[in-house]
């Protein structure tokens, strides 16, 4: 249990960590990013192995991390300095002007720990394919990560990277659903109408998975249990349930929050709710 209440006292840092990153500026994504925090900690801090210090774009003999709804960039970018990829301190760039820390995540910059230019929602899933792909065909015994929304799985191009996954038996591929039920206009019932997500995704030949997205106990178990899966010859998925702005009562449950920033006093009243585990930026 120590190790969970290490990765949950991240976490909690993290969520400071980009709230106050979006206020700043006005302008973000705080809803999703809060949503999605449980899982990137978990990644970073426990699951991958991965090396700051060696950062390369082909990221040989180390597992990889492609986000793909790039529009929560915010919670990313708070693990990736946390970590030890870049400054601590730069956080508070984020958004501005010819910052590396763009609102969706560019490789033009050169910021370490991205490798993908994201937020062009669909594409994420058919990079991930790739460089998985290449591991298998390299004899690399590592994992490939992938994050996508569950409104951005409404994108034509997620479904034909699960067929080529599936025709090409990659399983060392892990893909992640934030299946919070939210999108920018609505829940995603009334916009699309998923239906039932893991019966779609057994059907395309995956290996299908759920948790709570945002217990942490339940992340590192379910993701320890899919690398368990690999050599099966089936990509496998992990459909997270997760609540958009965990972690801050009024942000919690509704799609309002998709990208709009806390004034000073939400800010505020939202901070009181999360510990500085980290002291912040």
């Amino acid at each position: 249990m120590e190790k969970i209440e290490k990765l949950e006292q991240i976490a909690s840092q993290v969520r400071r960590d980009l709230l106050r990153m979006i206020h700043a500026k006005n302008s973000g994504h705080p809803g999703g990013s809060l949503g999605v925090t449980d899982l990137m900690v978990c990644l970073y801090f426990d699951i991958m192995d991965h090396s700051p210090e060696n950062f390369s774009i082909d990221g040989k003999d180390q597992d990889l991390f492609f986000l793909s709804n790039g529009h929560v960039s915010a919670a990313w970018y708070s693990v990736l300095a946390r970590n030890g990829y870049f400054p601590i301190e730069e956080l508070g760039t984020f958004r501005a002007i010819n910052s590396r820390l763009q609102g969706h995540p560019t490789t033009a910059e050169h910021l370490e720990g991205i490798r993908i230019a994201s937020g062009s929602l669909g594409q994420g899933l058919s990079v991930a394919c790739g460089a998985a792909l290449a591991k298998k065909l390299n004899n690399e015994n590592k994992f490939v990560y992938c994050l996508m929304g569950d409104g951005e799985i409404e994108e034509g191009q997620v479904w034909e990277a699960a067929l080529f996954a599936k025709a090409r038996k990659i399983d060392n591929l892990i893909a992640f659903i934030d299946f919070n039920g939210q999108q920018i206009d609505g829940t995603t019932i009334d916009v699309m109408g998923l239906e039932n997500i893991c019966d779609k995704w057994k059907a395309f030949g995956w290996e299908v998975m759920e948790c709570n997205g945002n217990i942490m106990e339940d992340l590192v178990d379910t993701i320890n249990r899919a690398k368990a899966k690999a050599g099966n010859g089936k990509p496998t998925v992990i459909v997270m349930k997760t609540e958009m702005g965990n972690g801050v009562d009024f942000m919690m449950g509704t799609h309002k929050w998709h990208g709009v920033a806390p004034n000073d006093e939400q800010l505020q009243i939202a901070l009181s709710q999360l510990d500085e585990t980290l002291g912040d930026y």
